[in-house]
């Protein structure tokens, strides 16, 4: 570092740790100084941490330690024409939507109106019986053991979102609501994922650990209003990859995991949470295991 840089150095003030890169910065940078959005990936049953469609990191635990910092408000819809192949060339989708209702206005080939009346979104369309336009979830996440540190992005198939499960192998949904009708918001929780070894194809179940104290949340909290978090939850995996779209190819099926689709709601009767609580007790009532 030349001595005029020296003035960047340990010196800075404090309140620079928690500033990022405003637009002015990043647009004078140009495109090498932008970044892309770190994400966790779940190929292959194996946690894989890529950016920029790179992968630069693996864990091959079956479980993470993670605490969600931020959620899409609904679950969205992507659709791939052509086949999908395993480590192929990333691709952005042909057709897909944030809010499940209606394709993105970016989406280069956009299939229907509304995504009700898509012929994607038909059984069969897919690989069996399955959809072709596939469900997922798009996450902000921290490591419990980092949480000042990196905000990720965590996009769940499918199957690791929607069904019944069991006591502390549930999936988001499941785990989400168990946890708020304790009067319990998730963003407090340390979340453990943990691979479903039974699965033909990657899926995730979830259990709670601990609760966070109050400084842990607050820190979450700030995590969950950054920039990177709101990226997280809004950009699909190929804008996190820097993946630019193309013109689609000529519809066809695409080979995806076949998941149930959650039929109805089941409302579950608990008593009104106590504005305090006993953790211990709480954390013992989520998981019989």
């Amino acid at each position: 570092m030349s001595n005029e840089l020296s003035v960047l150095g340990s010196g800075l003030p404090s309140y620079l740790k928690e500033v990022e890169l405003d637009a002015t910065t990043r647009a004078l940078m140009g495109s090498g100084g932008t970044g892309g959005m770190k994400r966790i990936s779940i190929k292959g049953g194996v946690w894989r941490m890529m950016v920029n469609g790179k992968e630069v990191a693996k864990n091959e635990d079956r479980a993470m330690n993670v605490v969600v910092v931020a959620a899409a408000p609904k679950v969205s819809r992507t659709f791939y024409a052509g086949t999908y192949s395993e480590g192929g060339e990333a691709k952005a989708p042909d057709c897909w939507s944030a809010d499940g209702e209606v394709p993105d206005a970016k989406a280069t080939a956009p299939q229907a109106s509304r995504c009700v009346d898509c012929a994607q979104n038909a059984k069969g369309s897919g690989q069996g019986d399955s959809r072709a336009c596939r469900f997922s979830q798009r996450l902000a996440v921290v490591l419990a053991n980092d949480l000042e540190g990196e905000v990720m992005q965590l996009t769940l198939p499918a199957s690791s979102i929607f069904g019944a499960g069991e006591p502390g192998k549930w999936p988001l949904q499941t785990y989400a609501k168990m946890i708020g009708s304790k009067g319990v918001p998730i963003t407090a929780v340390v979340t453990e994922m943990r691979f479903d070894t039974e699965a033909a194809t990657p899926k995730i179940a979830f259990k709670p650990v601990r609760v966070l104290d109050s400084d842990e949340h607050e820190i979450v909290i700030t995590q969950g209003k950054s920039d990177k978090a709101q990226k997280a939850i809004t950009m699909t995996v190929s804008d996190a990859d820097g993946v630019k779209p193309k013109l689609s190819a000529p519809k066809a099926k695409v080979e995806e995991e076949v998941v149930a689709e959650p039929v109805k709601r089941v409302a579950k009767k608990d008593e009104a949470p106590a504005p305090k609580k006993d953790i211990s007790k709480i954390l013992s009532d989520w998981d019989d295991e």
